[in-house]
């Protein structure tokens, strides 16, 4: 499969515009949660343009061998989550959309708490059949960029981060900033 190679710049620039978009859509949000580990950076960028607490989950999709498991495992979960989701309007932040599974089995884990409401934010969702859908009641999905169904290297994966950059440079094809675009 394809890679495509995304800088840390290139990050920033898409959670800046996916912070603008939450902001003009007035969805003002208690809590992030951000799904492990692909969402613990972006959800931390995001806290820069809206400073609101982040929680976190573990979500594995892999093994310790990188196979591919049926389904996602839950490797830590909320401490208190009657406190921090019952009640409350909750964006759930991970790095992409790939499959959705993993965003599906923690959004059907979230409602369970009862939140008064959920919102997603993604920095890529790819553009292919997704083995889950979004609930009914989740009404706002936030994406930095819609794209084709490559390989996304992100720059916390590298080895080498000045080859990573290197290699991000405006791919081919580019990566749009989502403000000016």
């Amino acid at each position: 499969m394809e890679k495509l190679f995304i800088s840390y710049n290139q990050i920033h620039e898409t959670v800046k515009g996916i912070a603008q978009e939450i902001q003009s859509d007035g969805f003002a949000f208690d809590h992030m949660v951000a799904i492990g580990t692909g969402g613990f950076i972006p959800a931390h960028m995001l806290k820069t343009f809206i400073n609101r607490p982040i929680l976190t989950v573990g979500m594995a999709y892999y093994d310790l061998n990188d196979v591919k498991m049926d389904v996602p495992v839950i490797t830590q979960w909320l401490d208190d989550p009657e406190n921090q989701i019952t009640g409350r309007r909750i964006l759930l932040v991970d790095e992409v959309d790939d499959t959705r599974s993993t965003i599906g089995y923690c959004l059907e884990k979230l409602l369970t708490h009862d939140p008064k409401e959920i919102a997603v934010a993604v920095l890529h969702d790819k553009d292919k059949p997704k083995t889950r859908e979004i609930p009914p009641q989740i009404t706002r999905y936030y994406r930095g960029l819609k794209m084709e169904d490559r390989w996304i290297c992100y720059p916390w994966d590298a080895e080498d981060i000045w080859a990573q950059d290197k290699q991000a440079v405006w791919s081919d094809p580019p990566i749009e900033n989502p403000i000016t675009s």
